[in-house]
């Protein structure tokens, strides 16, 4: 049998995070579609943004990109 005694885990640590605002998460979305990023906002982010603000803010700065360019092509063509 073996002794587990001596290999005893710490504990996580059991913080509360507070959910993120939509205009925070479409923040962090922002800056996730250009790729700039700190670490520390990065690792906030993953535990404070909530899943449903970020496929709305996802899918909304897709929408205004894929708008974005298509009006650009079409004034390019003009």
């Amino acid at each position: 049998m073996d002794n587990f005694e001596g290999n005893t885990m710490p504990e996580p640590s059991k913080k509360t995070h507070e959910k993120t605002s939509f205009l925070a998460t479409m923040g962090a979305i922002f800056w996730s579609f250009i790729g700039l990023r700190r670490r520390s906002d990065y690792e906030k982010d993953v535990t404070g943004l909530n899943p449903f603000y970020v496929l709305i803010a996802a899918l909304i700065g897709v929408s205004l990109f894929i708008g974005i360019l298509l009006l650009v092509v079409s004034l390019a063509l003009k």
